[in-house]
């Protein structure tokens, strides 16, 4: 199967050449790689002409193309023809060798399977639950010989019967679902929501739809948007063979008041996307979620050392979810 590696990246050329570096020792290399630039410098575009890479394409964005969303629409329409799959990652990720070969065998052994993510393994926090030891379920999530320990939000929705009943990677009718995502167990799980950081579409879900303009700008949760919007072509699924590392190099970011509001604001949008018309009972849940999380961050200003960005944050988490009453998404 051929396929495209789309890279957008803004202000990070060391974090760029790293992921590269990366990529040229997969077992399996793209076909086209293509490098999404918007940059207000020329740091990147030298660090490439410095250390060449087969099959690359560098695109220095014009100004009304920054912004993730722009960007990755701006390097599908590069794609190329004869591409099968088109295969998006974060600039500032580190890929194991064989991530790619991984991916392209989701799709050739899985017709029905559209859209595949991998898994940061520096980021997963499951371990092997111990033989003979009982676990408080409102504290500890268990799945298929693992366990998680849960976060202090899941742990207060869990306490107040919050909690979603399907597994990670699924959302509920309320939106909230698990975030914990998937042990490394080698095994391929169905989902709904697939992280922007590591997902690969068949090129005809690339053809057919673009990311959302509602998320120009920084774009939080356009990569769930999108994922969800994919589901109408075939099935979403995470390889847990698919292993890369991610680490959020913290350039090109919202400050937090602004980052509050995007997670209420395009949360609500995302949900509705995936449930738009949602039961009473729903609509609840999900405010009362929303209300719960907002003040668990207002409380984090006392219990962290990060008291200002948690205080920032909770506020805009506040102002977000007052202003879904009289200006909602469209």
């Amino acid at each position: 199967m051929k396929f495209s590696l789309i890279i957008c990246t803004y202000m990070r050329p060391e974090p760029l050449l790293q992921l590269l570096q990366s990529v040229q020792g997969q077992t399996l290399y793209p076909d086209e790689i293509l490098i999404i630039d918007g940059s207000t410098n020329q740091e990147a575009e030298l660090v490439l002409k410095d250390n060449p890479f087969a099959n690359l394409h560098y695109f220095s964005v014009p100004p009304e193309h920054r912004g993730l969303t722009k960007q990755r629409n701006y390097g599908i329409d590069r794609v190329g023809k004869e591409m099968e799959v088109v295969c998006f990652l974060d600039d500032d990720t580190i890929l194991e060798k064989d991530y790619f070969e991984e991916v392209l065998t989701t799709f050739k052994e899985n017709p029905s399977i559209w859209g595949v993510g991998g898994v940061a393994v520096n980021e997963n926090s499951w371990t092997l639950a111990e033989p003979n030891k009982k676990y408080d379920s409102r504290r500890y999530y268990q799945w298929e010989g693992f366990v998680y320990k849960e976060g202090q939000r899941n742990v207060v929705r869990h306490y107040l019967g919050l909690s979603s009943h399907l597994g990670p990677g699924r959302m509920p009718e309320y939106s909230h679902g698990k975030t914990c995502g998937f042990p490394l167990t080698g095994k391929t799980y169905e989902v709904d929501l697939l992280m922007g950081m590591s997902f690969a579409f068949r090129k005809k879900v690339v053809d057919a739809i673009r990311f959302s303009p509602y998320f120009e700008g920084y774009g939080l949760y356009e990569d769930a948007d999108f994922s969800i919007r994919a589901l109408e072509f075939g099935k979403n699924a995470v390889n847990t063979k698919a292993r890369l590392s991610h680490y959020h190099h913290p350039s090109g970011r919202p400050n937090q008041y602004q980052y509050g509001k995007m997670v209420v604001r395009n949360g609500w949008y995302v949900w509705r996307v995936k449930n738009p018309q949602p039961s009473l009972e729903a609509k609840l849940k999900w405010n009362f979620i929303t209300l719960v999380l907002t003040m668990i961050r207002f409380s984090n200003t006392f219990t962290t050392a990060k008291r200002k960005q948690a205080f920032t944050e909770a506020l805009g988490r506040t102002v977000g979810w007052w202003s879904l009453w009289g200006n909602k998404p469209k």
